[in-house]
């Protein structure tokens, strides 16, 4: 039956191993980081990240571990049920959705203490070595799990214990030779000196500096990775990999300190990839977070300006000597003495002096009693206390309280009546006016012949503006005719007349000289708008005032009768001039007969056009 037990835990144990080989976490190029992988890994995989110090402590304490020596020995079905009480008090503070299994997480941690601290299958283990291994591996604040282990190697001075000191780095640094970093980080005898010098004394405070300082002591260096690692794993960087090309990064972030903008993700930086110009031999900062220009600007303006420190406090400062415990042995009675002169991380009680004190190392000098017990005692002290003083009431008396209780639970109904009502009014106001507040656009849209006889108008409207910009069009074209026409007579009768000039001016000659040359319009397109002045220029005063008056009239059908009369009368002036020009081939006629015939004709037109303007002007 022992082989078969045995047996089984041996399966484990590799089974355990063989998971962590196949992440590949061997081709991590640097030592701390590989380490810190893989004690994460165990850390998860047993579960033991979601427990922190203090669940140890309670623990500790369920199972009597703070009364025992740290150099007792107990059995594994002791250790087995001290992990029992850890896991299943962590499976009551978790939600239901978020149980673990509790056997499964047992077993892992049991295999694993059992490789590292009790390898030829002794079936012992010493209280000492569960404390600080469980200390190690659990979840929480880094600062707290040194307190407390410094607690387990100090005197009741407050000063550490070196050989205490040295049996702990012994004992925690099995945890590296379990997962195979012993080179790396197993333990020698100059590793005590290396941490502090022997003629020194060390402090609390002394002893978090060593730990938690950067960088910090060699030989625990793996200890603040691991907790990095943990707050990091989930933080997201919008960052591209120098390397990979990755789009974005998840948990640590890695920029070169000699090449411009060269930024690795944490598993190119653990493997040891590099491109480009980029060494593995150049400097790395190792960033945590990712923080947007905007806000590098704002904290650099806010240096220069001295409105921000330039340190941060990594932790707060302890007192050198502990407080000393509250004398509750009338209350309590002590124990027996400790020779392990073990410190005690209590709940301190708010006091008048110390309104948020929290929890601190408070030392055993004469007892150890429990911080559980002490707390217990006191509540029930003031408890005695306030029953001494409270004196018994007569019936009436708490008939009167009674019913002032149902007087106010009736206020409390009628307010929360009235409260509904209020909600509802103001719902109700806030409807109607929304629904007032809608556009009449909507109301609009909702005709369907109003919409249509919108698009109709409009339509006939656009008709109407291209008809109008054709009439001009063709009448700035007629006008353009007349002018070439007028030209064309006055060249016609100067060489009919011959140098000779004629001792009166002819009608056509006096309407021509009146004429200048168009100006073409240097806009692509005619608007309706357009004042007919401009394209009756040559025409004289009298078109260009008939015109203008009545553009404030029908100024279409004005156009139209001006356009046909001119019209008609250039054809009739064109048959004229094929008239003339026929007689005078066949004929020699008398020039001063054609010219006087010419005059005439021209005079007829021209009385032609200013009656047909004066009839427009007169409409």
């Amino acid at each position: 039956m022992i082989e078969d037990h045995s047996s089984r835990t041996m399966a484990d144990r590799r089974q355990l191993f063989a998971e962590m080989r196949a992440l590949e976490l061997d081709s991590i190029r640097l030592s701390t980081y590989r380490t810190a992988c893989k004690l994460r890994f165990v850390q998860k995989k047993c579960n033991l990240y979601l427990v922190d110090i203090w669940n140890l402590i309670e623990a500790f304490r369920e199972n009597g571990l703070n009364t025992m020596d740290l150099n007792t020995e107990f059995s594994v079905a002791r250790l087995e049920a001290i992990l029992s009480t850890i896991f299943y008090q962590l499976n009551k503070r978790m939600p239901t959705t978020h149980q673990i299994n509790v056997e499964q997480s047992i077993l892992v941690l049991l295999n694993f203490l059992l490789a590292a601290y009790d390898p030829e299958g002794q079936g012992k283990i010493s209280a000492f070595v569960v404390k600080m291994a469980l200390g190690t591996l659990c979840g929480g604040k880094i600062s707290d799990k040194l307190r407390y282990i410094f607690s387990q190697i100090a005197d009741p001075k407050g000063i550490m214990i070196y050989s205490q000191f040295d049996q702990f780095l012994k004992e925690v640094l099995k945890l590296p030779v379990t997962v195979f970093e012993g080179p790396s980080f197993g333990y020698t005898e100059q590793t005590t000196r290396t941490c502090f010098p022997q003629q020194k004394q060390i402090s609390l405070n002394m002893f978090l500096d060593a730990f938690m300082s950067d960088p910090p002591a060699q030989c625990l260096v793996w200890l603040p990775l691991m907790h990095r690692l943990a707050n990091v794993e989930n933080v997201f960087h919008p960052v591209e990999c120098s390397y990979c090309h990755s789009q974005s990064m998840m948990g640590f972030r890695y920029r070169c300190q000699q090449c411009h903008n060269y930024q690795l993700c944490q598993e190119c930086f653990w493997k040891g990839h590099a491109s480009g110009s980029h060494s593995n031999q150049h400097q790395m900062k190792e960033y945590t977070s990712w923080k947007s220009p905007a806000k590098k600007l704002s904290n650099a303006l806010s240096k220069s300006l001295s409105c921000a420190s330039n340190r941060e406090t990594l932790r707060p400062i302890y007192p050198d000597a502990p407080e000393k415990p509250l004398n509750l042995a009338h209350v309590v009675p002590p124990r027996p003495v400790n020779s392990g002169n073990e410190y005690m991380l209590c709940h301190s009680m708010p006091s008048t002096s110390n309104p948020y004190s929290s929890r601190v190392l408070l030392e055993s000098s004469d007892s150890n009693q429990d911080d559980e017990h002490c707390l217990i005692a006191r509540y029930a002290s003031r408890l005695a206390a306030d029953g001494t003083s409270v004196q018994p009431r007569a019936p009436g008396d708490i008939s009167v309280s009674l019913d002032t209780n149902k007087q106010q639970r009736q206020l409390i109904a009628e307010l929360e009546s009235k409260n509904k009502e209020i909600l509802q009014e103001i719902q109700r106001l806030k409807q109607q006016h929304d629904e007032a507040s809608q556009p009449p656009a909507d109301k609009g849209q909702q005709n369907p012949t109003l919409l249509a006889e919108l698009r109709q108008l409009r339509q006939r409207k656009e008709e109407l503006e291209q008809r109008m910009s054709a009439l001009q069009e063709s009448r700035r074209e007629l006008m353009v005719q007349l002018e070439q026409l007028m030209l064309l007579l006055k060249e016609l009768k100067q060489t009919t007349q011959g140098p000779a000039p004629s001792p009166r001016s002819s009608p056509s000659h006096t309407l021509s000289s009146s004429i200048p040359m168009p100006v073409q319009s240097t806009s692509g397109n005619t608007t309706p708008s357009q004042t007919p002045q401009d394209s009756l220029m040559g025409l004289g005063g009298d078109v260009q005032q008939a015109f203008a008056q009545s553009s404030r009239r029908n100024l279409r059908n004005d156009l139209l009768v001006a356009a046909d009369s001119i019209t008609s009368t250039m054809s009739s002036l064109v048959k004229e001039l094929h008239s003339e020009a026929g007689s005078e081939s066949d004929s020699n006629v008398d020039t001063e007969a054609e010219r006087s015939q010419f005059d005439d004709f021209t005079s007829a037109a021209a009385e032609s056009l200013s009656a047909q303007l004066n009839h427009s002007k007169a409409r």
